[in-house]
This record gives structure tokens, C-alpha cells and sequence, in this order.
């Protein structure tokens, strides 16, 4: 997972929690943080996450994914060292998974002007000046070819679209996850729970 300067700490949650945990998915996956750098990183909530590695020892072919929440920290001279990543990984065919303003990157990178995508609004992405617009889907979430985007009000969609284009979760146990965490159904918690 990218650790951008003021990172969205809420926005990957849902997803942070399945993968590390496994509770829903079978076996916990191995979640490293990283960053520009080996310092803390201070998120948007004020908390101080401390990297595993500096981007530059990345290896997307050494990877399952890479996570790309949200945050201020998403701005022209800021970004393009973690946009070049995600270009790498998508390169490799390794899925990458990006919300909120890590969409914007991506589109100020022109990386979503050829492939199906969402985000907070389709406006917010044209005033990056990308040329996507076409191709762009007013969902919760858009899993396609390889790339999860998200909107900042959809951490459960892109969590759950994350984990159902891995193939971790099955389309019932898809539902049942938003159904608890979503929309606060616990009749669905028994589903969940059996997988």
C-alpha cells in the first residue's frame, strides 16, 4: 500500500483489514506499507505510519498488488514517483487498486484514458484535463482489466471489488460483505461468517 504525505486512512480500510486478517478470504496476505522515503508518513487522521521499504525497492513482478488510497498528498510534484509505479504494475499485469485522489493521478498521468474507471465524479477528473471521459462509469466502483478505482465515498465497494478481482471472495460472499458493511444488514452476517 502507497503511504502518500496526509494518506486517507479511512479509504483502504475495509480492504487493509480483509487482506492482513483473511478472516473472509481463507489465508491473511502479507501487507507492506510504502513510501517516497523510510520517514513516517503522517495521515490525514493525524496518525503516524511508518513505511516497510521506499518505493524505489519495489518490485511489482514480487507483488499480488498495490493499494493507492486516497489523501492531499495526491498533487502534481508530489505524485509521480508512485504514478510511475502504478504504471509498472499495471505493465506487469499485476491489478492495482486506486481511490479518490490516487484516481486523479492516474488520470493526470493518462493512465485511465483507455481504460474503464470511476472516482468521486466524473468532473473531477476532467478538470485534471485527462482524455478518459469516455470511457469513464458512474459506479461505487469499477473493476477492469487489471485496475480497481474507487470514489472516496466507496472504501466497502472498493474493498469489495478488490477482493472479487483477485477471486478471494465468491459473488455470495461479495454480496454478504456489502450487505453487513454497507448497508448494516446483519442477516447477511451468517453468509459472511460461512465462508
Amino acid at each position: 500500500m502507497v503511504l502518500i504525505d496526509q494518506v486517507a486512512d479511512w479509504e483502504a480500510g475495509h480492504l487493509l483489514a480483509e487482506l492482513n486478517t483473511g478472516r473472509f478470504i481463507g489465508e491473511p496476505w502479507n501487507v507492506v506499507s510504502v513510501a517516497s522515503t523510510d520517514q513516517p508518513v503522517v495521515t490525514m487522521g493525524g496518525v503516524r505510519w511508518l513505511p516497510d521499504i521506499p518505493v524505489a525497492d519495489l518490485d511489482p513482478t514480487a507483488s499480488d498488488l498495490l493499494i493507492m488510497p486516497g489523501g492531499i498528498g495526491w498533487q502534481p510534484g508530489r505524485e509521480e514517483v508512485f504514478v510511475a509505479v502504478a504504471e509498472q504494475f499495471l505493465d506487469a499485469g499485476v491489478p492495482v487498486a486506486a481511490i479518490c485522489g490516487a484516481t486523479e493521478a492516474l488520470a493526470r498521468a493518462g493512465l485511465l484514458d483507455n481504460r474503464p474507471h470511476t472516482s468521486a465524479a466524473k468532473v473531477a477528473l476532467e478538470a485534471t484535463g485527462y482524455k478518459g471521459g469516455a470511457h469513464y462509469r458512474d459506479q461505487r466502483a469499477v473493476a477492469e482489466d487489471g485496475l480497481v478505482t474507487a470514489g472516496p465515498q466507496s472504501p466497502v465497494q472498493f474493498a469489495s471489488a478488490t477482493l472479487g478481482m483477485l477471486g478471494l471472495m465468491s459473488a455470495e460472499l461479495l454480496e454478504a460483505y456489502d450487505a453487513v458493511f454497507h448497508r448494516g444488514d446483519p442477516s447477511a452476517f451468517p453468509v459472511l461468517m460461512s465462508g
